[in-house]
């Protein structure tokens, strides 16, 4: 039987043959213009931390969730109240897919990539003179005219963690994954599209140890005092929304649209949930999961919201696959395998457990929030190889090594959807959108 659809195309070895089936290069040059900017996944044309060999259909997916694995760990360690500071997924960045905007710093303004991250807050950005880090072009403080250093009695140095004073200048240090981080805190102009903000805060890395520190910026888009929204409240209202591109796309650009104005008038929304102690996290209430037309039998403690143990359901950009907790998972894989063909070989791949080696007919998969269903087609549930051989739900429960109560509603379940988040109305809206 043929599979009656189109499979996105996840990994990087599909997305070699498909550029080399096509003659069209991607615009990489063009200039984003009013509040919105091109998203462009890393191993885009576009991105110089594209990885610079092929790798096979298994390496990706091994190195996807090893990915995602790190990412889990970080993401446990928020809502268990531990001190990590947010950075960025604790891998390096052509084994952390993720998504990438372009942006402008300082005056004359600097042009950088920044990572998108809805899961933490500060910008941080390696700074020249940086030891140990591993990015080819850094941020020159030294070439801008409105560059400058945060005091020590400032309100933001009181917001970065663990904050140190060497004089009159604010600093910190840190620890991601396996690497030591120290920063200082520091302001310059930051242009985003058209709009420049002037005395933006962020981090200026001056030296990393280990291997777990990022290469390129980071952009937080989480809710704290430090994030973007924070910080631009009268310019954006707190209020954005992404469209993440299909990876079967060789030019990989999806957008992201800062502000109100321009934002889908036809879209339904769910309440955001705050958790007091993880108020950057964009919770969501998920009330139940249906595969097919059949709502599956999920426990309800499984699902629901905990401010104490920061139990619940986020939506989050860093992680590449939708982990549920176990008893979640199990619940919808069970009923998946069984609308797939209880007869039919199962397989596993890494930490997919439900993988098959013929072609299969897949149910979609519905995520039922308070106020909105969110029905994702098998583009967004499936991964297959590039020869076809091997198809995998993409979806898994979290790693055996991590004590997770969070359902994570990943980038993969997000492609081709317009995400508005909302902050000023407490809602988060979905609305399927062509991206690409």
């Amino acid at each position: 039987m043929k599979i009656p659809f189109s499979l996105t195309p996840l990994f990087l070895c599909l997305f070699i043959s498909l550029v080399q089936g096509q003659t069209q290069t991607p615009k990489c040059d063009i200039q984003d213009h009013g509040s919105t900017l091109k998203v462009f996944h890393v191993f885009s044309q576009c991105s110089p931390f594209k990885p610079s060999k092929p790798m096979s259909w298994e390496e990706s997916v091994l190195q996807l969730q090893a990915k995602d694995q790190t990412r889990m760990q970080y993401l446990s360690s928020l809502v268990a109240g531990r001190s990590v500071v947010p950075v960025a997924s604790a891998r390096q960045i052509i084994q952390s897919p993720t998504y990438i905007v372009k942006a402008k710093i300082g005056t004359p303004p600097q042009t950088l990539l920044l990572a998108l991250d809805t899961s933490n807050d500060a910008a941080w950005i390696p700074c020249t003179g940086c030891l140990g880090c591993s990015t080819s072009k850094p941020f020159a403080p030294a070439k801008s005219t409105t560059f400058k250093n945060v005091g020590c009695g400032s309100t933001q140095c009181k917001q970065v963690p663990n904050p140190t004073c060497g004089g009159s200048a604010c600093a910190f240090n840190f620890t991601y994954g396996s690497s030591s981080i120290a920063a200082s805190v520091v302001q310059d102009t930051l242009t985003l599209a058209s709009d420049p903000i002037p005395s933006y805060t962020f981090g200026c890395v001056q030296k990393t140890t280990g291997s777990s520190a990022p290469p390129q910026g980071l952009l937080g888009l989480g809710r704290g005092p430090l994030s973007l929204l924070a910080q631009t409240q009268n310019l954006y209202q707190s209020t954005f929304s992404y469209c993440l591109p299909s990876f079967k796309s060789p030019n990989f650009s999806g957008s992201l649209r800062l502000g109100p104005t321009a934002q889908p008038k036809r879209i339904r929304f769910t309440p955001l949930l705050r958790n007091p102690r993880r108020s950057s996290l964009y919770y969501v209430n998920l009330v139940a999961i249906k595969v097919g037309r059949r709502i599956v039998n999920i426990p309800p403690e499984a699902l629901a919201f905990n401010p104490t143990t920061g139990a619940g359901t986020i939506f989050d950009s860093g992680t590449v696959f939708t982990r549920l907790v176990e008893p979640v998972y199990t619940a919808v894989r069970n009923e998946f395998r069984r609308r797939v063909g209880p007869k039919l070989i199962v397989t596993t791949l890494g930490g997919f457990d439900t993988c098959y080696n013929v072609p299969i007919v897949a149910p979609n998969i519905t995520f039922m929030f308070s106020g909105l269903n969110v029905t994702l087609p098998p583009d967004n549930t499936l991964i297959h190889s590039t020869v076809g051989s091997t198809t995998c739900l993409a979806m898994a429960a979290a790693p055996d090594n991590v004590n997770s109560v969070l359902n994570v509603i990943a980038n993969m379940q997000q492609q081709n959807h317009r995400v508005l988040f909302d902050v000023p109305n407490s809602r988060l809206g979905v609305a399927r959108e062509l991206c690409t």
